[in-house]
């Protein structure tokens, strides 16, 4: 998967078309990804739990598939498609319109 955790990213399928936001979570299993701020949804809690914790309509981000995200440089700032080039013995991902290796976002 070429979308990771804290990768900015533009959403260009959905209900949520056009928003951007940091890839909170990426499931490489399933395909998923959860993104602050983007496909939000209600969820009705009951109260409980070891520390009795309140109940209520709690909103929680729903994953969805990566298909319906492209990454944003970090240098051109643009949607692109990411590609891979080796340098040495590492494969880096480069972005698609500027040509600028894509760097890991430290965790």
């Amino acid at each position: 998967m070429k979308v990771k955790k804290g990768d900015k990213v533009l959403v260009i399928k959905g209900r949520d078309r056009g928003k951007s936001g940091h890839v909170a979570s990426a499931d490489h299993q399933l395909g998923k990804v959860k993104v602050e701020g983007v496909n939000i949804h209600k969820r009705h809690q009951r109260r409980g739990g070891q520390n009795r914790q309140p109940g209520g309509i709690v909103e929680v981000v729903a994953a969805m598939p990566v298909e319906s995200v492209m990454l944003i440089c970090p240098s051109c700032n643009h949607p692109t498609r990411v590609g891979y080039h080796r340098i040495g013995e590492v494969k880096k991902r480069v972005c698609r319109v500027c040509k600028a290796i894509i760097e890991d976002v430290k965790k």
